[in-house]
Formats: structure tokens, C-alpha cells, sequence
């Protein structure tokens, strides 16, 4: 029977080409028919509009009332912005994590162009939907006058999240209709390789599945695992003592993502493994070739003698491949049928690589074999099973380490630092950004840290969290703390005290990072989500007569610093939050040095031709100024010529 690949015959099919480009942009839109899968246009028209769009078709989906007012709202843009709070951060010009205080729907949309395709691993643990807990209450379409009367923080996250009791008409809906938009935002900033861990329980996993599946694709869902959290069991639950909650994995492109494995701990596992003073190894094949290229004669170069002195067992090789002492063995590429053969290395690679090398005498004489050194995905590793249990695990255990931490219980059910270490491994490399838009008391930060301790990793964190007020007769409220976001900054600092402490301790112990300066990030930059830095007149001139637009020669509020018009001119140039940022003074005016050259902003006012000259010595990639910070018009106009013949890679912007 032929194996020969036959001619197609046939021309492209353009048709199938389109709709599996469709499907890499809009995964959710792709559904079954009966005449195979197609795209859903209704649902791709609603992705393409502002308005809901009205469809009935049947077909094979997740549905529920309110889905396209979600698609509405995750497509829906943005003018908030973020403003940072150097009075809560710890070290905020040097760190490269973030904490950002705000409702996670808005931040997210903030975060589309710097950390587009740049999140390797995310890690969720929202609100189960149990019937006690509270939804985000998403209104896709308020007035102006409803977003001015929510443009204060404090009132607009108070009215925010909403119980959910299961008696409610639009208890499943409701939860659905919040966390659809914030996965779909989620996933465009994953990068492709990227995946997502997402805790739930059996409330909702169900449709947490369907969701997943959709937003991310069929075949980029991994699976849904249980996690042993409590051994004990819940004795008050129906039926069965509840022992487990599940998380669901999904990856943005399974096809390239490549999961991550546990460090093997069992003996067993580790048998095959030797250790000498370059690391782990085990034995591998024979430094005599084989093969077809093997033969002495096809590689001549490969041919030459290795002598060993069997007193000593040492071995070498010389230049005219004389012995240095005429007692010492000789050793040749020779099988056991007398075959003349070949090294794998040659003479240099020999000298430089004697330490990889094994040396055994058998029945064919004195043998040497290499050592096989661990590659990355070859480390003695175990990949992790479908059933998530550990007893550092238990929910128990991790509200008395924070409530250790801390002094005071605060918290309830935190989740563990080691589950999330483990998912760390799973789905980061050492040097990823993490994100939780759920952060809680910050677990996820926490652990961060601690793996990096243990390994040396340059892992980076962004945790997002709403202000949620504290309950006033919690011990958390009496302690101090009036928001969830206060126990979760705090936690993060106290975790890097106990961290940093412990370090040296455990380096000394075990030999790790012995005599080597701790460079490990130990601060975290707080940014809170607000209103626009600039005046409704910037957004909104329709609304406002000529008379009045006078009033506005400048538009930015009056009460934003420079630090807060830096976050959003990063945020809309697509600026990382994490880039180092320095001050300088160029012609007595403050300039903000952005990630070396990628951006100098000066939001100072007088801004005239020698400044501007100062400036494009600098050569910098991007520049921003204040509209309103020209000397005047003239200098304005001259400024722009200027930088464009002194620094024309230079772009400019102006706010």
C-alpha cells in the first residue's frame, strides 16, 4: 500500500481559513451546527458593537439573560484612571510589583494596552456565588448624572457589590453576567503560553466550566481539579462532609503552553540520581560513538587515546598522544568486536568536560560514560495528578498562619500559600508577572515572595482589589483595618519582614545563596483606581457652550499631581506600571525618566525652545508635555519642529 501524499486537487478553502482566524480572535464566537462548526455572527456582531444586538437563533451555547449586556460591558471603554499612593507603597521607585485598589472590571480594561500578551500566569479566587457572598453589580449603561454621582471612590465601591441570595430570579445570571467580561479582559492579557487557575466550589463550577470554555476556547480548557481543603469534612453540608473545592485551568494556546512539574521529594523518584560537587546527574550513554558516522575512518579527528593511570584512576589525553608515564593504560573507541570507532567529543571538548565523565571498568575493559546533566523539563520532576491534596493545604492551617502573621484573626479562609506555590510551578517561570484580580488578603503576593526566596526567581506580581469596607464588629474593623485592601497591603509587608528575616537563616541551613547580596523584590507600588485626571470639558466639549470652554484653558483637575498625570499618560502609551521611574531636573524643570529613554514627561509649565533642546539631547523614544505647559502658541509650534529635527526618532504627545 502507497504511502505517497496525494494532490488535493482542490483550491484553498478560504471559507474554513477565515473562520479559524475568527476563531484565534473570537474563541467564544465559535459554535457547533449541524453542518459542523461555524462562526455565530449574532454573537461576533455583539463583540463588533456598543449596543445590544438582538438574536434568536438556536444553537449550542451558554446562555443566560443578561449575556450580551456583559459582552456590552467588557467591550465598553474606560476614562478612569489609576493614581498612584506612595504613602502605602514600599520602595515605589524601585519595585516592580503592583497593588492597585478598585473594582477589577475597570483596572482590567486599564491594564489592555501595558500588559497586553505579558501575564503568564493568572490566579483567581472570586466570589462563589454561595448565596451569602456578594456579586459586583455591573451597570453597563448609566447616565451622566449616575457617573457623576459615582465618581467618588468611596461611594461608588459601597454600591457596587450586591448580595446574591439564592432566592434571587437572576442567581445564577447575575454572577455569570460578572464574571463574564472580567475572564474575557483576563485572557487578552495572558500571554499565549499563558494560563489561568480559577478556585470555585460546587456552587457554580458547572458553569464556571461552560464559561471557560467559551471565552477561552474548547480545546485550550485543561480541566477541573479538586482540592482537599478541609480532610475533617464540613459536617453541616447535605448529605456528604464537604472535604474539596475544585479550581479550573485553562491556557490562552494549548498547543505551545507547556505545564510546569512538582520537585520530586520521594526517594523513590530520586534513585536514579547521583549528586557530585556540579549538581545532579545520572549516568548516560558511552563516550564511544555509534552509528553510522561512528568508524574511525569517517571521523578521524574523533580517533585518539585516553590513558589512565589505574593507581590513581585519573585520565587524561595529550596533544602527541603519548602517555605521560609508560605504566599508565591506554584506552581506544574499540567495541567489543574490535571495531575501530569514534569519540562523541573531540580533544577540546574532552579537557574542558572530564568532570561529566564516568569511568567503570567491565568485561570490555575500562569504560567511560557520560553524565547526563538535568535540562530544563529534566530536573527530577513529577507531574502534578488530577486530585490536589497536601496538609499544608488545609484552610485551617492558613488562617492560623495569617492570623499568626498578623496577631488577630482577620481573615476567613484564606487560601494557602503552598496551593498557590504549587500552582506557581505549574504555571510560571522565574522570572513571570502574576496576576490575581481577586486578591483577598493577598495570598498570591505572599507566595510570590516565598518562591522566590527558595529559588532565586524573578517572579513579579499585580494584585487588584476592591475596597471592600470591613464588617464594624469584625476583628479586622477593631484592629484598624476598614477595608480588605488595608489587611492585604499590610500582609504583603509583614510577609516580606518574615521573609527577608528568615532568608539568610535558611541559606545558611541549607547552603543556598551563600555569601550572595539578597536583590529580591521586597516592595509593591499601591495605585487606586479614580476619575479621569482630566476635566469632563476634555471628554465631553459638546456638552459645553463657548463661554464656558473659556473657563478650561487648562484641562486637567486642579487637585491631580504629576505623579498622577505620569500613571495615565503610561497606562494610555502602553507603558508597563512596573517600569523604573527616576526624577531628574533638566533646565530647572522636574522630568520624570521613564525605563531609561522609553519616556521623559514634564508636566511643569514654561515650556520653551531651550528646554526643548535640553531635551533632545537625551534622545529619548517618547515625550509628553502639559497642553498647557507652553510659554505660548509660538513656543508650542517651535518646540514641535525643533524635536523633530534634533530627535526625530522622538515622538511626541501632549496632554
Amino acid at each position: 500500500m502507497s504511502n505517497i501524499e496525494k494532490l488535493d486537487l482542490r483550491t484553498p478553502d478560504f471559507v474554513n481559513e477565515n473562520i479559524e482566524k475568527l476563531a484565534a480572535l473570537f474563541p467564544q464566537c465559535l459554535t457547533e451546527t449541524a453542518e459542523g462548526k461555524k462562526i455565530d455572527f449574532d454573537l461576533l456582531q455583539q463583540e463588533l458593537s456598543h449596543d445590544i444586538v438582538e438574536g434568536n437563533r438556536e444553537r449550542y451555547r451558554l446562555e443566560w439573560p443578561g449575556k450580551r449586556e456583559a459582552i456590552v460591558t467588557a467591550n465598553l471603554p474606560t476614562t478612569k484612571t489609576l493614581r498612584p499612593v506612595r504613602e502605602d507603597s514600599v520602595d515605589f521607585d524601585n519595585t516592580e510589583n503592583l497593588y492597585i485598589e478598585g473594582d477589577n472590571l475597570e483596572v482590567l480594561k486599564l491594564l489592555q494596552e501595558s500588559y497586553f500578551g505579558k501575564i503568564k500566569m493568572i490566579y483567581i479566587d472570586p466570589p462563589y456565588n454561595t448565596g451569602k457572598d456578594f456579586v459586583y453589580k455591573d451597570n453597563f449603561a448609566i447616565d451622566r448624572e449616575t457617573e457623576l454621582f459615582e465618581s467618588g471612590q468611596i461611594d461608588e465601591y459601597n454600591r457596587r457589590l450586591v448580595a446574591n441570595p439564592e432566592t434571587s430570579g437572576r442567581y445564577h445570571s447575575d454572577w455569570l453576567s460578572m464574571m463574564y467580561p472580567r475572564l474575557k479582559l483576563a485572557r487578552s492579557l495572558l500571554t499565549d503560553d499563558g494560563v489561568i487557575f480559577i478556585s470555585i466550589d460546587e456552587h457554580e463550577v458547572c458553569n464556571m466550566e461552560k464559561l471557560c470554555r467559551e471565552i477561552f476556547g474548547e480545546s485550550n480548557f485543561i480541566g477541573t481539579l479538586p482540592i482537599v481543603m478541609n480532610l475533617k469534612g464540613n459536617q453541616d453540608a447535605y448529605g456528604f462532609a464537604e472535604t474539596h473545592e475544585f479550581f479550573v485551568v485553562c491556557t490562552k494556546d494549548k498547543t505551545i503552553c507547556s505545564l510546569g512539574m512538582f520537585p520530586v521529594e520521594d526517594e523513590e523518584l530520586m534513585k536514579n540520581w547521583l549528586e557530585d560537587e556540579y549538581g545532579l546527574y545520572k549516568e548516560a550513554d558511552n563516550l564511544r560513538a555509534t552509528g553510522v558516522n561512528a568508524p574511525r575512518e569517517k571521523r578521524p579527528n574523533l580517533w585518539y587515546p585516553i590513558y589512565l593511570n589505574e593507581d590513581t584512576l585519573e585520565f587524561y589525553i595529550t596533544d602527541n598522544d603519548k602517555p605521560l608515564l609508560e605504566s599508565d593504560t591506554e584506552i581506544l573507541p574499540i567495541n567489543p568486536d574490535g571495531e575501530e570507532l569514534s569519540w562523541y567529543w573531540g580533544k577540546s571538548t574532552f579537557n574542558n568536560s572530564k568532570h561529566n565523565l564516568i569511568l567503570k571498568k567491565t568485561t570490555n575493559g575500562w569504560q567511560f560514560y557520560r553524565k547526563q546533566r538535568p535540562q530544563l523539563g529534566d530536573l527530577p520532576t513529577k507531574k502534578p495528578k488530577s486530585f490536589f491534596y497536601k496538609a499544608d493545604y488545609s484552610t485551617s492551617t492558613s488562617t492560623t498562619h495569617l492570623k499568626n502573621l498578623f496577631g488577630v484573626k482577620l481573615f476567613d479562609g484564606p487560601k494557602p500559600v503552598p496551593f498557590i506555590i504549587d500552582l506557581l510551578h505549574i504555571g510560571s517561570y522565574k522570572d513571570s508577572i502574576i496576576l490575581d484580580f481577586f486578591s483577598g488578603s493577598a495570598t498570591t503576593a505572599h507566595a510570590v515572595m516565598q518562591l522566590n526566596a527558595e529559588d532565586g526567581g524573578k517572579r513579579k506580581y499585580i494584585m487588584v482589589q476592591l475596597p471592600e469596607l470591613t464588617d464594624e464588629k469584625s476583628e479586622a474593623y477593631k484592629a484598624g483595618y476598614k477595608n480588605i485592601c488595608e489587611i492585604g497591603k499590610e500582609r504583603i509587608r509583614r510577609a516580606a519582614n518574615k521573609i527577608k528575616e528568615e532568608k539568610p537563616k535558611k541559606a545558611e541551613k541549607e547552603e543556598l545563596f551563600a555569601n550572595v547580596e539578597d536583590t529580591q523584590d521586597y516592595g509593591f507600588r499601591v495605585y487606586r483606581l479614580d476619575s479621569s485626571n482630566m476635566k469632563d470639558v476634555y471628554y465631553r466639549p459638546q456638552d459645553y457652550k463657548q463661554e464656558t470652554l473659556n473657563m478650561f484653558a487648562d484641562n486637567i483637575k486642579p487637585d491631580r499631581t504629576a505623579d498622577d498625570l505620569l500613571a495615565q499618560v503610561m497606562l494610555d502609551w502602553g507603558l508597563p506600571l512596573s517600569y523604573k521611574i527616576d526624577r531628574t531636573n533638566i533646565n530647572g524643570k522636574q522630568v520624570f525618566r521613564v525605563a531609561q529613554d522609553s519616556l521623559l514627561a514634564c508636566f511643569d509649565t514654561g515650556i520653551d525652545e531651550a528646554f526643548i533642546k535640553a531635551i533632545a539631547k537625551e534622545k529619548p523614544l517618547r515625550v509628553v508635555f502639559r497642553d498647557s505647559g507652553f510659554a505660548d502658541d509660538t513656543a508650542k509650534i517651535n518646540v514641535q519642529q525643533l524635536l523633530k529635527q534634533l530627535s526625530p526618532e522622538t515622538e511626541m504627545k501632549v496632554i
